[in-house]
């Protein structure tokens, strides 16, 4: 039976069409051999071209408990592919003139504390808000993924308790879900509806998308629900469901065929939703003119010389990608439910397929060769260094006869020029006085500049102590063993604090900055990631 199914969902489709032309179902097939296979999870495609008839295709398991084997009508948790559709609620909500997207959020939501600086709803979608980011706050605060269960209420207690922004409203752009979570408040307290309602009432239903819904309970039954699974090593695998009661900012449940249908409307929109529809494609401009790269929950890039506009998901075991190319008429939908299968590039891959000769040539980036800086040259470069905006930390380390960016490979253009994976830009060091400072050139985007931290050489004993947190509401212990300082939770793992400074410390929970009175005595910390800054904790004495 298991095999029948699998061959079942295989032959959905027998081809796919490249200019027009039938290209043989291999091809697709050749794009996702690794999630082929009746002994683990994989993914559903679907594909849609202007004019040319959709092509939908399932591989590997939908349940491996069961010997359920995906198809195109699986349905899957699509994790931040939902916040779209949150933020396209709230824009349908402004073309009703129910709301302004330049509202201040307090008009709506009055428990958000009163920052210093109004926060507005666009401000939210585009992830300008300057609002921390909720689960790096659960997380902090001992919350442990995907095995607790998170409500709206346990999200909107914590960002209640904060009493500061990352940022300055739209002074820059820092990926929040605490906004779409806040957009899916917003939408029941102006329309009398919860989110799942109204976008079933205004999106779903219009559109025929039958098998969507926002997932506001998680133990709902929802028949043809996919499983979720991550690695455990030696080809096992474990179940990894998000628990979730919250949504907007995730929480959509969804269908390859279903997604398809959006986005083809969001290339070729009725008339009751084309303002929107432009409006949501338009992209975020910061508050000194320069422009982001993200619209109303829809990442807007460009890829091969085409547009490319779409969004990624990641929740527990799911893993999810939609892109559509404009100039095409193309819309790709990839939904998984293993935590390695990596949607974004079987997206990409499909899109080759599929574009064939009508992709524009792929433009490589000229590069003269690589440079090889003097000993002295390289030795000035070590070091560590902190950008005291986003307290990100940086430290540059030699490994063999090459240097390191926070394990990345610098690959040098000259003795003060460089660049490393995953930047879209490139770096240089620079010397301002006495201050050695690595500054970030990234294209499209201001740049970061990175001081270089002094050595402290100062009692870690001193640190050790127990410190607590109002907006977190949690305690941590600062432990001093074996000339090792540590951070203990009673739910958390343990983490090592490594050195980064005068009272700077880095870890795999964060950066800890700790401040001293005037007696110059340790008198607590702040906490800072990627996603929240300046999370403060207190010496209990």
């Amino acid at each position: 039976m298991r095999c029948a199914a699998i061959l079942v969902a295989l032959a959905l489709a027998t081809t796919v069409h490249a200019q027009g032309v039938p290209l043989p179902r291999r091809a697709l097939d050749s794009v996702f051999t690794a999630v082929s296979r009746s002994d683990a999870p994989g993914c559903a495609v679907g594909i849609a071209e202007r004019g040319l008839p959709r092509v939908s295709a399932g591989y590997g398991m939908a349940d491996l408990e069961r010997g359920v084997a995906i198809t195109p009508q699986s349905i899957f948790h699509v994790a931040s592919v939902s916040k779209q559709f949150a933020a396209f609620s709230v824009a349908l909500l402004a073309d009703d003139g129910r709301l302004s997207l330049d509202d201040p959020v307090r008009r709506h939501v009055p428990e958000l504390p009163e920052y210093a600086a109004s926060i507005t709803i666009r401000q939210l979608i585009h992830h300008t808000s300057g609002l921390r980011d909720q689960w790096s706050l659960l997380a902090a605060a001992g919350w442990r993924f995907p095995s607790d269960l998170i409500t709206e209420r346990d999200v909107m207690q914590i960002v209640t308790r904060q009493r500061a922004l990352n940022f300055q409203p739209g002074a820059e752009y820092v990926y929040s879900n605490t906004g779409y979570t806040l957009l899916a408040v917003i939408v029941q307290r102006v329309s009398g509806q919860s989110l799942r309602e109204f976008a079933h009432e205004r999106i779903f239903v219009p559109l025929g998308m039958t098998q969507t819904h926002f997932h506001d309970d998680f133990q709902m039954v929802v028949p043809g629900r996919t499983s979720a699974y991550e690695p455990r090593g030696g080809g096992a695998w474990r179940v990894s469901e998000p628990t979730f009661d919250t949504y907007g900012a995730t929480s959509l449940f969804s269908t390859v065929g279903d997604l398809l249908t959006w986005m083809e409307m969001l290339d070729a929109p009725p008339a009751r939703f084309a303002a929107v529809v432009r409006q949501a494609q338009e992209t975020g401009v910061l508050t000194d003119g320069t422009a982001i790269n993200y619209g109303f929950g829809l990442a807007l890039n460009t890829w091969r010389g085409i547009r490319a506009v779409g969004h990624d998901g990641a929740d527990a075991g799911y893993r999810a990608s939609v892109e559509r190319y404009p100039e095409h008429g193309l819309a790709i939908a990839v939904l998984c439910n293993a935590s390695n299968a990596g949607p974004n590039n079987l997206v990409r891959a499909t899109a080759r397929r599929v574009l064939g000769n009508r992709l524009p040539m792929e433009m490589v980036e000229a590069r003269a060769p690589e440079h090889r800086p003097t000993a002295a040259a390289a030795d000035a470069w070590i070091g560590t260094y902190r950008d005291t905006v986003s307290h990100q930390i940086w430290r540059v380390e030699r490994q063999g006869d090459s240097l390191f960016l926070n394990g990345a490979r610098l690959q040098f253009g000259s003795d003060t020029t460089a660049t490393f994976a995953n930047i879209p830009g490139w770096i240089s060091l620079q010397q301002q006085g006495e201050a050695t400072t690595i500054r970030l050139h990234p294209r499209g985007r201001r740049q970061q500049v990175f001081v270089r931290q002094a050595p402290a050489f100062t009692s870690l004993a001193a640190y050790a102590g127990t410190f607590v947190s109002t907006e977190l509401d949690t305690r941590y212990d600062i432990v001093f063993r074996d000339s090792t300082l540590s951070r203990a939770h009673r739910k958390l793992a343990t983490v090592t604090l490594r050195p980064a400074g005068r009272d700077v410390f880095t870890s795999p929970a964060g950066t800890f900055i700790f401040q001293r009175d005037r007696r110059g005595r340790v008198v607590g910390f702040t906490l800072n990631n990627d996603r929240v800054r300046g999370v403060s904790f207190a010496r209990v004495p």
